[in-house]
């Protein structure tokens, strides 16, 4: 759901998961074809992998060629930024980050979300320098890659054919982060706030701090298995109208992977917005 101003972006988190064959994927639908498969039925999908561990370029560059032209990647940031050094020291292990071919998905890249633990508290200093060392632009990424080191242990990918603009958003979970002075900064560097919906596990935050807004729905009643109702999908889509008829960019990712509730509710909210995604043939 696009227009020449803003966009409705509406996927899942993921997309290997041996639950959804037979059920969402076709029986015998061989793996490799899953993400091609689910790129026709939605219009992006968020790449989980990269947060466990350092993917490769050829692998992006196999995701990019499964995909619709129009299709959009957001990218999960390493949890060994996030989870182990916690946001500090890591000038290194960003550059390694944007060197294992997150750049490789060219004009298909989308935002890139860095989802903190939940033991991480609210810290102005910490997050104000992490937020001064992410790269904005394509270019600036392209440049960041080339001072990686040797945990690269194949062919980086660190040149650009087009410098393109790179957005950044922030998943929080410790409580502290219901300081309301955290908004503010984030709005100061540029960032956006991760709305999440987390069946009341961690705090929910609807703070608008970026030209995006970014949504991740992680269960309606219970974490990561429940499927959305159709009136918690009616508020959904009233709360993506109002963002979006506020001038604001709206990516929407479905979390609620357990039960194959994930990409049946991604296709129903987008429904609901208007946009629906059935390829030849079904």
């Amino acid at each position: 759901m696009r227009s020449t101003d803003t966009e409705v972006r509406i996927g899942t988190s993921g997309w290997i998961y041996p639950s959804w064959r037979g059920v969402f994927y076709p029986k015998g639908l061989p793996q490799r074809r899953e993400l091609e498969y689910l790129s026709r039925r939605v219009d992006t999908v968020e790449i989980n992998g990269s947060f466990y561990s350092l993917q490769r370029p050829e692998r992006y560059l196999r995701w990019k060629d499964s995909t619709p032209d129009d299709f959009r990647f957001s990218v999960k940031g390493g949890r060994f930024i996030t989870h182990m050094l916690q946001l500090r020291g890591v000038e290194s292990a960003l550059a390694n980050f944007f060197a294992s071919g997150v750049l490789a998905l060219d004009d298909k890249l989308g935002p890139v979300l860095w989802q903190l633990p939940p033991r991480l508290p609210f810290d102005t200093e910490r997050l104000s320098a992490f937020f001064d060392l992410l790269p904005r632009t394509t270019r600036d990424a392209a440049a960041l890659a080339r001072h990686h080191d040797d945990k690269v242990t194949f062919e980086p990918h660190t040149e650009v054919s087009t410098d393109r603009r790179i957005r950044h958003a922030l998943e929080v979970r410790h409580p502290s982060f219901t300081d309301p002075r955290f908004p503010g900064l984030l709005r100061a560097h540029d960032i956006a706030l991760v709305v999440a919906d987390t069946a009341g596990t961690w705090p929910y935050l609807e703070d608008v701090t970026a030209d995006l807004v970014y949504v991740r729905l992680h269960g309606d009643v219970e974490l990561y298995a429940s499927g959305y109702s159709d009136e918690a999908l009616d508020a959904w889509a009233d709360r993506i109208r109002r963002w979006r008829s506020a001038g604001h960019d709206v990516y929407v990712y479905f979390d609620n992977d357990i039960k194959v509730k994930a990409p049946g509710d991604a296709m129903a909210l987008a429904g609901k917005l208007g946009s629906h995604h059935t390829p030849p043939g079904g």
